[in-house]
């Protein structure tokens, strides 16, 4: 599938000039910092050397006085609190952190997972129920609860009250719960929106110890799960996030917790090597989702707060043994619906919705995702479960999905998330009028060029520019992510000098050696994933341009830098 390469524009040449002066660093480097609204010595400083004491204040976040008040109460009067979350990585980090928290001040505590597949996202009657039996009368919920209005006045007919922490949209109306801390509520003056749920739930725990004077040095312990959760649920990295994700991968470098530390030691990060948001997203995080999507979410809690290096140990095993059992599921189930999409009629142009009661609904959120790199537009995977059709639903770059999926809400019993990604449920017999209505409502929203899968490139940037002192300045732009990627430049008319050739089990990847026609003595080494079909073209010595990002290759105990080839147009 061809890709439209969108050029970001370029800064002003005399605001570039202003800034590379002020920081002594070439253009391209001042033209990234200005699209990333950097533009000022000052604001600089504050980039390239994350600081806590740039936090904000929590109790600038609605609600939190009445929240921290609630918890204060709870604690003098020695009742018993339960600390509930979601099965998601998320969810999981944000009851780990919590729980651990209240852990090592108060006795009377608990937490709860609800199981994905009895009780579905979010605030369950049987959680509730599970609080009354424990006689627990004070419930905090993370990263969910927005949306639980029923649930909540359920909870208060049985003397239970909620503290709801929360970063998803909220709908028309909140929850009556005794504090609803969600940065997204329209009447929450709080900076900073974009927080993840293991986010607010630090904020709370923050205010309570500013309350109750306990040594924030007491929260950092757990700031490396605000860095999981923050990577993992792609929000994103900048402002309050990116202050967080350095400090968290930092400390998940240097002495995270045991949990986590097992985890890294088992999903191969390298020891001694800097860990970047992507360990988490393709390494850690996965490991942690794949007992919420196999088994139960509880057993990611029970890892996270491990006391011990052996029962982590055990549960770590037990967590890589789900997470190769979902590899497998998901690679079969994607197969079968990639079939299913060539088979399926040609008015499905602008969308993908596909139902099958059989497949594992611990893995279809996976599958969306999947589906969206064969085939590029918003999709939705739907399986039985209690009797409704339930599933994920992923979209493609610009497109907001859930607005997409609001304007089908009367034919849904429940959805939830935001712009990329929300999950929903609805009667079987309404499927295929979602099908259809999903179809339009998409068609009639989405852009020619949203069906384009693009590679956003922040600037051009040849090889004669490339040098140590350039990626030591580029290193310090990360955390990378949402809001803030690894830069991607593009360098015109190079070759390769003759060595490539095709690697990976079917030759589906190049490792080239590349030359640029206006630096003629310098060769740098490249990766290009997914491209091997270009080869015979390259190996004839025709010139082509190239998207790419820099990273480091250590091989035999050397490093040297290699051009990570995103895309190459050929021919054109």
């Amino acid at each position: 599938m061809e890709k439209y390469w969108k050029i970001r524009e370029k800064a002003p040449l005399a605001e570039i000039e202003r800034l590379a002066s002020e920081l002594n660093i070439n253009h391209v480097l001042a033209n990234l910092l200005i699209q990333r609204d950097v533009t000022t010595f000052d604001e600089a400083k504050a980039f390239f050397r994350p600081s806590l004491d740039n936090l904000h204040d929590p109790f600038l976040m609605k609600d939190m006085d009445k929240a921290v008040d609630r918890l204060k109460l709870a604690v003098q009067k020695n009742e018993n609190i339960l600390v509930y979350g979601d099965y998601d990585v998320d969810g999981t980090t944000s009851v780990a952190l919590v729980y651990s928290f209240l852990r090592k001040i108060y006795s009377k505590v608990d937490y709860y997972i609800p199981d994905r597949y009895g009780e579905g996202y979010g605030v369950s009657y049987n959680g509730i129920d599970h609080a009354a039996a424990t006689r627990a009368s004070l419930v905090i919920a993370l990263d969910c609860g927005i949306k639980a209005i029923d649930k909540i006045s359920y909870a208060s007919e049985k003397s239970i009250d909620f503290i709801i922490c929360d970063h998803h949209t909220p709908g028309d109306k909140l929850p009556e719960a005794i504090a609803v801390l969600d940065p997204k509520r329209a009447d929450c003056l709080y900076p900073f929106k974009e927080l993840s749920g293991c986010g607010v739930g630090f904020k709370f725990m923050h205010a309570y110890s500013l309350r109750n004077n306990i040594p924030f040095t007491e929260l950092l312990d757990y700031i490396d799960l605000v860095a999981v959760s923050i990577a993992s649920d792609i929000v994103p990295i900048i402002g309050e996030n990116r202050i967080l994700t350095h400090y968290g991968l930092k400390k998940l470098e240097e002495n995270p917790g045991i949990g986590l530390k097992t985890i890294k030691e088992k999903s191969g990060v390298e020891e001694g090597k800097p860990i970047a948001v992507e360990d988490v997203v393709f390494k850690i995080g996965p490991r942690i989702n794949a007992a919420g999507r196999m088994d139960s979410g509880k057993q990611a809690v029970d890892l996270l707060i491990s006391a011990s290096d052996k029962e982590a140990r055990l549960l770590c095993d037990r967590l890589n043994a789900h997470n190769q059992t979902r590899r497998n599921i998901d690679k079969n189930i994607t197969e079968e619906a990639i079939s299913d999409i060539r088979q399926q009629s040609n008015k499905y142009k602008y969308s993908t919705v596909l139902y099958n009661p059989g497949w594992h609904k611990g893995v279809v959120g996976i599958v969306a995702s999947r589906l969206i790199e064969s085939f590029y537009r918003p999709t939705v995977i739907l399986t039985e479960s209690n009797g409704f059709a339930t599933g994920s639903a992923r979209s493609v770059n610009g497109f907001d999905l859930y607005e997409a999926i609001n304007g089908c809400a009367d034919l849904l019993e429940s959805f939830g998330g935001h712009m990329y990604a929300a999950g929903l449920t609805l009667k079987p017999e309404n499927v295929q009028k979602f099908k259809d209505r999903f179809e339009q409502v998409v068609s009639e929203r989405i852009t020619t060029e949203q069906l384009t899968p693009q590679v956003e490139i922040d600037a051009e940037l040849n090889f004669i520019d490339i040098n140590e002192k350039f990626y030591r300045v580029l290193k310090q732009f990360a955390p990378f992510g949402p809001g803030n990627m690894n830069p991607v430049f593009f360098a015109e008319n190079v070759t390769d000098n003759g060595t490539g050739r095709p690697v990976g089990s079917d030759g589906e990847h190049l490792r080239l050696t590349l030359i640029q026609e206006s630096d003629p003595f310098r060769n740098l080494n490249a990766i290009a994933f997914g491209q091997g079909r270009k080869y015979d073209k390259i190996s004839k010595g025709k010139a082509f341009d190239i998207a790419y990002t820099l990273a480091e290759n250590s091989f035999r105990g050397q490093t040297s830098l290699q051009l990570n080839v995103k895309d190459i147009k050929i021919d054109h």
